[in-house]
C-alpha cells in the first residue's frame, strides 16, 4: 500500500497563501485554505485562478477548493503554512494552539526576521520551520492571484520539511531546503526594502526600477542596512547574481547600463507590483515596521543612524493614514537626501 498523502492547511490565505495553497491543490494535494470570511466567500463563489507571466492561467473551480475561516480547520493538517502579515503572527500562533495534531509541522512563509521564533513561542509542541518566498504575488482580480516574477521558495533544511519539498516540487513550485535560512531571511529583507519605494511610486515594479532616481532611493536604504548588518556581524546569503554588498553600486548605474547589468533580475512582467502597494490600495496596514523599521532598530542597537530608512517609514505611515501620494523619483529622492544630510 502507498503511504497516505500529507494534508496541508494555509493559515492566512491572502495573495501568497492562495498562491501556495492553490498551486498545491492544483497538483492534487489535500489543502485547506483558511482566511478572512469575505475572501473565502469569493473562493466559494468563483473558485481560484492562478496566473503568472509564463503559463496560461489555471483555474480551480469551487468544488476543488476546501476553504474555512477559523484555525480549527487546521486540526487534521500534517503541515500548516502560515502566511499572515507579521503583525498577526502571535495571534495566529495562539489561535492554532490546541488545534494542531501531534507531530504537525508549521512553516512560516512570511516577510520579516522573527516570525518563526514568534510561532515557536506560541506553539511549543509543534515543529516550526522558517521559509521564504522570493517573489511578489498580488490579487489582480477577486479570486485571482498573480505571480509577477520567477523565483525559488526556500525552507529551513530539516527532515520535517521533506513532505513540503516533495509536494511543492510535484506542484511545479521550485523550492530549496537551506541550512542558512537566517542568512536567507536577512538577504530577503534587503530585497524587500524596495517594497516601500514601489508602493510610494504608484508604479509597476518594472517601470519603477527602470528609473534611476527611485533606484538611488533604494541604494540609500541598502547602504544603511548593510552598515547595520556589518555592525551586527550579519552576512546575508547571496540570492542573486551579485553579492549583497555590490547591490547599491549596481542600483546607482545609469539606466541603460543598469538594464544590461541587472537583466537577469529584471525578469518581471509589466504589471507586477509589491505587496505593500496592494496593502495601501486596499487600506490595510503595511509591514513597513518589519522592513525599513527593522533596519532602523538594528542600526540603533549598534549606535548607527538610518535617516533614509526612517524617512521611508514615515512616508509609508502617512500613506497608511490616507495622506499619501504617488511620489516621482526626484521627489522621493529629495526627501531622503534632505534627511540624510549631515
Amino acid at each position: 500500500m502507498s503511504e497516505p498523502r500529507p494534508k496541508f492547511a494555509v493559515l492566512g490565505a491572502g495573495s501568497i497563501g492562495c498562491h501556495l495553497g492553490g498551486s498545491l491543490a492544483a497538483a492534487g494535494a489535500d489543502v485547506t485554505l483558511i482566511g478572512r470570511p469575505a475572501a473565502m466567500d469569493v473562493l466559494r463563489e468563483k473558485g481560484l485562478t492562478l496566473s503568472d507571466s509564463v503559463r496560461p492561467p489555471r483555474h480551480l473551480p469551487p468544488d476543488r477548493l476546501a476553504v474555512a475561516t477559523t484555525p480549527d480547520a487546521a486540526a487534521e493538517a500534517d503541515c500548516v503554512l502560515v502566511t499572515v502579515k507579521t503583525a498577526a503572527t502571535e495571534a495566529a500562533g495562539r489561535e492554532l494552539a490546541g488545534h494542531l495534531k501531534p507531530g504537525a509541522v508549521v512553516v512560516s512563509f512570511q516577510n520579516g526576521l522573527h516570525n518563526s521564533a514568534t510561532l515557536r513561542a506560541t506553539l511549543p509542541e509543534a515543529r516550526v520551520l522558517a521559509g521564504m518566498v522570493p517573489y511578489n504575488v498580488v490579487q489582480s482580480d477577486p479570486g485571482t492571484v498573480h505571480q509577477g516574477m520567477p523565483g525559488t521558495l526556500m525552507v529551513e533544511d530539516a527532515p520535517e520539511a521533506a513532505e513540503l519539498v516533495r509536494a511543492c516540487t510535484e506542484a511545479g513550485l521550485a523550492i530549496d531546503a537551506r541550512g542558512d535560512i537566517a542568512e536567507v531571511q536577512h538577504a530577503k529583507l534587503l530585497m524587500n526594502l524596495n517594497n516601500a519605494v514601489n508602493a510610494l511610486s504608484g508604479l509597476p515594479l518594472l517601470a519603477q526600477l527602470a528609473q534611476r532616481p527611485y533606484r538611488l532611493c533604494l541604494a540609500m536604504c541598502h547602504q544603511e542596512a548593510l552598515a547595520a548588518y556589518r555592525a551586527a556581524g550579519i552576512r546575508p546569503a547571496r540570492l542573486g547574481p551579485a553579492p549583497a554588498w555590490l547591490t547599491p553600486y549596481v542600483l546607482r548605474l545609469p539606466d541603460a547600463l543598469f538594464r544590461r547589468v541587472a537583466a537577469s533580475t529584471l525578469r518581471i512582467d509589466a504589471h507586477a507590483r509589491s505587496s505593500m502597494w496592494e496593502d495601501l490600495q486596499r487600506g490595510r496596514p503595511t509591514e513597513i515596521d518589519t522592513l525599513q523599521g527593522e533596519i532602523g532598530v538594528l542600526a540603533e542597537r549598534h549606535g548607527l543612524k538610518t535617516p533614509a530608512n526612517n524617512r521611508m517609514v514615515a512616508l509609508v505611515k502617512e500613506a497608511e493614514a490616507g495622506a499619501g501620494k504617488n511620489w516621482t523619483g526626484p521627489e522621493l529622492l529629495a526627501q531622503l537626501r534632505t534627511v540624510a544630510r549631515p
